[in-house]
């Protein structure tokens, strides 16, 4: 069996073809590796950055948080002020209208006086009889 007969020059064209393509390789893994490592440090400068970001914003939430806490509690003591102030109010109406009640109470008594009055001394009063 005989081999066949094959070109030197087709040999070292294929040779340095798979050379080519194995320099190529090598080249596109050292660049993808080159990636990785800028992938790597923009994600920690970025998780950094989060992390910066995020306690300027708790911070800023929990100073927020306080004002609105101060304010709230401003205004509770107002509105105890004004319930207190108005309770005094109702109770002082509720005592001007018990007295109002009485003067009512009074003025009806001597109304039914005088009727009583009138009904009893009738005579008295009207000449004719």
């Amino acid at each position: 069996m005989e081999l066949p007969k094959v070109n030197i020059a087709v040999i070292g064209v294929i040779c340095s073809s798979l050379g080519g393509m194995v320099w190529y390789a090598s080249e596109q893994a050292s660049i993808i590796a080159n990636l990785e490592e800028t992938v790597a440090v923009l994600d920690a400068q970025s998780n950094t950055a989060e992390k910066v970001n995020m306690i300027r914003d708790i911070e800023q939430n929990k100073t927020n948080i306080n004002e609105v806490v101060s304010i709230m509690a401003e205004i509770e003591a107002d509105v105890y002020d004004e319930t207190d102030e108005l309770w005094e109010e109702i109770d002082g109406m509720s005592l001007s209208i018990m007295r109002i009640v009485e003067l009512q109470q009074r003025v009806a008594v001597l109304e039914k006086t005088l009727e009583f009055i009138n009904r009893e001394h009738k005579d008295m009063l009207d000449p004719r009889h």
